[in-house]
């Protein structure tokens, strides 16, 4: 599979199935300029696709994850910052991990602000460094909740919470996320507790029960509680028609980790 165009300043790899894109201008805390926003939707696009990716990690380079979109280019040109808007919709990023069948992790291990912010909410998955600074700052700085946040930030912590970050602007740090349960952990090294739950995923689920999952999930937000469960008992028919069941079992039976097959995405 051909890699889209990448630049410098967002690098992809993949080992063990694990994608990992990264941001990479440890400089500017990685601060976005507008292409760096398309080189990641491409990204995550092209990750999707590839059937040896099973996860996907999301980091910054050096002591930031990602200090939010570089407003400097405004002294060069004020038109530029519309850059952060030509061919941007929901298809496209941050939303965008809430329609990939492919698990999104963000490893925040510094500063994220800003477009950083909402990134590094945008993830199914989110573990942050302690002492992570983030702030949503767009109130601070006379703009408006950007690129989605109000929709999902209410859904991860609450409209109370939500309200308070967004409106306030105000830097909290990866412990107060933790506690917030805007992320899963707060330690030290949040890219090694994000490779270990992409190990996990990849050891012990099945592609398939992740991505129809995934999809149930963004189904079930919008819908009553009689809609979804006649959704599930469909998605109940497909799987027990799916060799992944008894690939799971038969691991249980001889005590290793199961070989599910490949999902087709």
């Amino acid at each position: 599979m051909n890699l889209p165009p990448a630049t410098e300043f967002v690098t992809y790899s993949v080992d063990s199935h694990i994608a990992t894109i990264t941001f990479n201008r440890p400089d500017r805390l990685n601060a976005l300029l507008p292409d760096m926003i398309h080189t990641y939707s491409d990204l995550l696009t092209h990750a999707d696709l590839d059937a040896d990716v099973r996860v996907i990690v999301v980091t910054g380079a050096g002591r930031g994850f990602c200090s939010g979109a570089d407003l400097s280019i405004l002294g060069e040109d004020p038109e530029l910052v519309q850059g952060f808007l030509k061919g941007q919709s929901h298809k496209t990023v941050p939303g965008k991990f809430l329609h990939l069948s492919t698990p999104v992790i963000t490893a925040i291990n510094g500063p994220a602000a800003g477009l950083g912010f909402v990134i590094a909410m945008s993830a199914d998955f989110r573990f942050a460094k302690s002492d992570a600074k983030l702030s949503s700052t767009f109130s601070r700085l006379g703009l408006i909740a950007e690129y989605g946040i109000a929709w999902l930030l209410p859904r991860l912590v609450g409209l109370a919470r939500a309200t308070e970050i967004l409106i306030t602007g105000r830097t909290f740090t990866g412990q107060d996320a933790c506690e917030y349960g805007l992320v899963l952990s707060a330690s030290e090294d949040p890219l090694a507790e994000a490779y270990a739950c992409a190990n996990n995923l990849i050891t012990n689920c099945s592609p398939a029960s992740v991505a129809v999952i995934k999809a149930q999930l963004l189904r079930g937000l919008g819908a009553e509680f009689n809609e979804s469960a006649d959704d599930a008992f469909i998605e109940m028919g497909h799987a027990f028609g799916r060799e992944d069941l008894a690939a799971a079992l038969m691991g249980k039976i001889n005590k290793v980790a199961p070989e599910f097959p490949a999902y087709s995405k």
